[in-house]
């Protein structure tokens, strides 16, 4: 049975009538009792019996009636999925950030995106750079930000945005009584540090013993948001991401970038096979271009 057969002969099982299914299916009687015909042809088999103008359904239309019911709700539900498709107002996207930028692009993004879909949905989560690979390899996420690319066969990284790390120096420490950027030699106020396993942390000290510093730490924390929150309370300073530094309060914090500078990237990961749906590609537009304010505003 091709496919108008099997709209037609459902709309006059369901209408009873050759009128009833014409007015169903929008067309004319005639063509309803063409279709309907050809049909029986194919199959070589009457699907009603005529008696005095009136259909009477044949038991062989009464069994195949029970499976072209299932099959004609799911081409419905396809027809309902290709039209939100094509307009992105009714799909679901599943985005994963480290928290860093959950807190800092995150919002601003979600504000033109829900604007922009009003029926749309949208689940957010953060994690690890690690646990994000796997999440996006388990199709268990749409599209991820990180500051790690994780250089995963099965990951697409694409560069949304890129700055200079940031020393949060507190007002009244010695590095924030002066502007521009501060070389590292000049950090004299004890850091309040990330873990050696954190790539940007790393980085930074990478870059303090090629230079034979040695910067004191007491404290180590496991985010960039609770380093700048402490940097705030004046425990003491830290170099982060710019998007964390972009939040900082300034009137307890200086921000400077270092010198020599080290970049971070912004990065959008999404899984190698499978491409990003219309409305998936637009929130990816207002990220980069809510990473790119946060850098502005720096």
């Amino acid at each position: 049975m091709r496919l108008r057969h099997i709209e037609v002969f459902h709309a006059v099982m369901q209408a009873g009538t050759i009128s009833g299914a014409a007015q169903l299916l929008h067309i004319s009687q005639p063509a309803v009792t063409k279709v309907l015909q050809h049909c029986e042809l194919q199959l070589g088999m009457a699907l009603f019996d005529r008696v005095r103008g009136k259909l009477y359904p044949t038991p062989e239309a009464e069994r195949l009636f029970v499976e072209i019911d299932k099959l004609n709700r799911d081409l419905v539900a396809i027809r309902r999925l290709a039209a939100n498709l094509r307009s992105g107002e009714s799909e679901q996207v599943r985005l994963v950030a480290t928290p860093t930028l959950g807190a800092s692009v995150i919002p601003a993004a979600m504000t033109h995106w829900c604007r922009a879909y009003p029926a749309g949905h949208c689940t957010l989560a953060t994690n690890h750079t690690r646990e994000i690979v796997s999440a996006l390899l388990l199709g268990e996420a749409d599209l991820a930000l990180s500051l790690q690319d994780p250089r995963h066969p099965g990951i697409k990284t694409e560069v949304l945005a890129s700055g200079p790390m940031i020393a949060l120096c507190p007002v009244g420490s010695p590095e924030a009584a002066e502007d521009g950027p501060l070389p590292l030699e000049q950090i004299g106020t004890e850091l309040v540090a990330l873990p050696a396993e954190d790539p940007l942390g790393n980085v930074v000290m990478n870059a303090c013993e090629a230079l034979g510093l040695q910067p004191v730490s007491r404290l180590t924390v496991q985010t960039y948001q609770l380093a700048r929150s402490l940097v705030e309370a004046g425990v003491g300073m830290s170099i982060v991401d710019p998007f964390t530094a972009a939040s900082a309060d300034r009137s307890r914090v200086r921000l400077r970038p270092l010198a020599p500078a080290i970049p971070v990237q912004l990065y959008l990961l999404t899984a190698a096979n499978a491409p990003l749906a219309q409305s998936a590609r637009r929130l990816v537009k207002y990220l980069g271009e809510a990473a790119k304010q946060n850098l502005e505003s720096l």
